[in-house]
Parts: structure tokens; C-alpha cells; sequence
């Protein structure tokens, strides 16, 4: 007798993207449950309750609650998409740039300093302008373009008043004058499967600070880029970010492991929110094998 599989998923709000994913799973008569983050505990010497699930689906908005949430669950072998150690290098801008670099991939130069002053004298290395970014953070928020010295001693003095962890460590990028666009590709498994360009006459493209989506062809050079992006970071469900250096040709911007796709979904035409659950099923089945 087959086994009936048991899906959890994780989220914080029911998006868009969470509406289509539980619409996939009921079409696909999975038996499944919504865990909502902020209501979930958990007692780590008692998880038989939790391990009657055969896969879980992480959608948290806050990556430290889904990080930690992932981090138990892994540790009781239950699998996860995505798992917590893709997590921990995806969420963490810093740990995707030193992911890249370690497999010899193409992104723009990254700098980093733990003081305002190590991070002003990285910064006139690098040469202005250049991008500070948080290294935990989406949606293009918290980004700040320098432009001069002015601009540099004015950011790095707020951001060490604010004193977070999230403004401990001060991560800076180049700044790539790209073609008022960027390039968003769903990556699952070992396959490149859809892409949209993000475009916007403002430096940040993303989709969230009101930059507009279109299909974008993927040639081998893309996928390939892509493909190995996502195997730097532990592989699974993945969005790669793209840069388009005019010189340099694709440099490898971000790599998200919760995507947001209410946009790429509809453009595209491509059933992503299916094609995760297909890969979801997918890994609980073969966990329930290997059990076997």
C-alpha cells in the first residue's frame, strides 16, 4: 500500500504566491497544512508531532525565523525545500558573494568592513559610486547609491548609530550601469526554468519598488550561469539574479531561496507555483524511499 505523503507550509502571510501554492496542492489531492511562523512552536525533545510530516515548504517572510524553523526541522530529518543550509548562504548576502567567488563565478566586486572607517577606505578603493547594502534584506530596500565622500562619512555615521546587527557589518558593492534592467531566472534542480527581465528607469529594478516585468529568452550562456550559481549555494528552488555588465557580459547579483513570482508567474505563463510542488512531492518521496 502506498503511502498517503503529509506536506507542511511554512509562511508568514498568505501571498499571492501562497494562495497559488496551496491552489497546487489541493488540484493535486496532496494532504497538506499551513503552518503559520508566527504561531508554530516547537520542543526539541518531544518532535514526534512534526515528524509525521513528509516534506516541508518554507515561505517565511522573516529569513531568521525560517532559517532557525528549517535548522530544527533538518536536524529531525525531515526534509525541507529549501534546506537550511541554502538558507543560511542565500539570506546572507555576504555568504552568497563568498559562495560565488569560492566556485569561481562572475558577480560585480564586493567589499566588506566591520567599522565605519574600514568601510569608508574600502569604499575609495572600490572607487565611487558604490552600493551599500544590508547583508539580510529583499524587495531593493535599505540600498544606498554613494556617490561621494559626503555622501559615504553620512551613511556609514547612520548606520553605525543605529547599532543592529543588521548594520554591523557594511557591505559594499560596485556600481554596474546596467541596461535600466536586471535579469530574475527560476532555477529548480539542475534546470534554468523560466526567466523575466526586471526593468525600471530607476537604478533598482526590483519588481517591489515598482520595476515591470518581461519575458526574457534564457541562451545556454544564461542558463549555465545560472545552473552553476545555484549548486555554489546547495541547489533546489532558487532565484538567480542577474546583472548585464556591458563589458563583462552576466555577473550574479543575489540568489533568493523564498522567491516572490507574482510577477514572473503571470508573464511567463509558466505554472511555477506547480512546478515547486511537483518538486516538493518529489523530494518527500524519495526521502520516504531511502526510509525504505
Amino acid at each position: 500500500m502506498t503511502k498517503r505523503l503529509r506536506i507542511g507550509v511554512l509562511f508568514s502571510r498568505v501571498r499571492v504566491e501562497e494562495k497559488w501554492i496551496f491552489s497546487a496542492l489541493e488540484q493535486r489531492g496532496v494532504d497538506y497544512e499551513r503552518l503559520d511562523d508566527r504561531k508554530v512552536f516547537f520542543d526539541l525533545d518531544h518532535p514526534a508531532e512534526w515528524l509525521t510530516y513528509d516534506a516541508v515548504l518554507e515561505r517565511s517572510i522573516s529569513y531568521s525565523s525560517g532559517l532557525n524553523i528549517l535548522r530544527v526541522l533538518n536536524a529531525w530529518g525531515i526534509p525541507t525545500v529549501n534546506t537550511a543550509k541554502v538558507a543560511e548562504v542565500c539570506g546572507d548576502k555576504l555568504a552568497t558573494s563568498a559562495a560565488l567567488a569560492a566556485a569561481g563565478l562572475p558577480q560585480p566586486r564586493n567589499l566588506f568592513a566591520f567599522s565605519a572607517e574600514a568601510a569608508l577606505d574600502a569604499i575609495e578603493t572600490l572607487g565611487y559610486p558604490v552600493v551599500l547594502k544590508p547583508t539580510v534584506g529583499s524587495w531593493g530596500r535599505l540600498l544606498a547609491k554613494i556617490n561621494d565622500r559626503d555622501a559615504a562619512e553620512a551613511v556609514l555615521e547612520h548606520k553605525a548609530v543605529l547599532g543592529s546587527v543588521q548594520h554591523s557589518v557594511f557591505y559594499i558593492q560596485e556600481f554596474i550601469q546596467k541596461p535600466g534592467r536586471d535579469i530574475r531566472v527560476f532555477v529548480m534542480g539542475d534546470e534554468a526554468i523560466t526567466a523575466i527581465y526586471r526593468k525600471s528607469p530607476h537604478w533598482i529594478t526590483n519588481t517591489a519598488r515598482g520595476g515591470e516585468g518581461e519575458i526574457c529568452q534564457i541562451t545556454p550562456e544564461l542558463a549555465e550561469i545560472c545552473i552553476q550559481a545555484a549548486k555554489a549555494v546547495g541547489g533546489g528552488v532558487l532565484a538567480i539574479d542577474i546583472l548585464e555588465h556591458p563589458e563583462r557580459g552576466y555577473l550574479i547579483n543575489e540568489i533568493n531561496h523564498t522567491m516572490e513570482f507574482h510577477t514572473l508567474m503571470p508573464i511567463t505563463g509558466v505554472d511555477v507555483a506547480g512546478l515547486m510542488v511537483e518538486y516538493l512531492l518529489k523530494i518527500a518521496k524519495h526521502q520516504i524511499e531511502v526510509a525504505l
